[in-house]
């Protein structure tokens, strides 16, 4: 909600979509899973934003070289996925939102692309992704099609403080606040 907050444009674009394609009365999973915007926001937040900055510890089973690097067997590795989805030589323009990079690519947070691994890859991968996805997906088209969302004191969003402290998982320092308006 922060980056839509920040980035009205995309706020935009995501309640046109969600408007034109969704019925209010029910919203089914399978509606909500063919919103392109809506999928292309998830994708790009979980990439500013992983919600764990940093894989648990994996041990190395061999020696290997990596990028002129040697990592010898037995070495503990840490993957930082939040410096991964910052990173220039991956992303264009890496530190702005543009879900519109998630538009019309194969780019999947299901672990198989290693320059998008919000929540790890292979054996070790989040259990709960399947729900997590499902549920952020409907919560969200719920949230953007019922409500209008402002923030408090007429704020200028584009001054909103992204700052994140970093932890096990990865949060905004400020909490997030914000005025909601039902829409009829």
């Amino acid at each position: 909600m922060a980056e839509l907050i920040k980035n009205k444009d995309a706020m935009i674009k995501l309640q046109e979509e969600v408007k034109q394609k969704i019925n209010s009365s029910s919203m089914a999973e399978s509606e909500i899973s063919k919103l392109p915007y809506l999928n292309a926001c998830i994708k790009e937040t979980l990439r500013l934003h992983p919600p764990v900055p940093l894989l648990l510890p994996h041990r190395a089973i061999q020696t290997s070289e990596v990028l002129n690097y040697t990592i010898p067997c037995g070495a503990k590795l840490l993957v930082n996925i939040w410096a991964i989805g910052r990173d220039p030589k991956l992303w264009d323009d890496p530190l702005s939102f543009k879900p519109e990079r998630f538009l019309g690519s194969n780019l999947d947070f299901r672990g198989k692309d290693f320059e998008f691994i919000p929540f790890g890859a292979g054996r070790r991968m989040c259990p709960g992704l399947p729900s997590g996805i499902t549920s952020v997906r409907s919560i969200l088209a719920s949230l953007i099609l019922r409500f209008d969302w402002l923030l408090p004191d007429d704020q200028d969003q584009t001054k909103l403080d992204m700052n994140e402290k970093f932890g096990v998982t990865l949060q905004k320092d400020k909490p997030l606040q914000l005025i909601l308006k039902h829409l009829n």
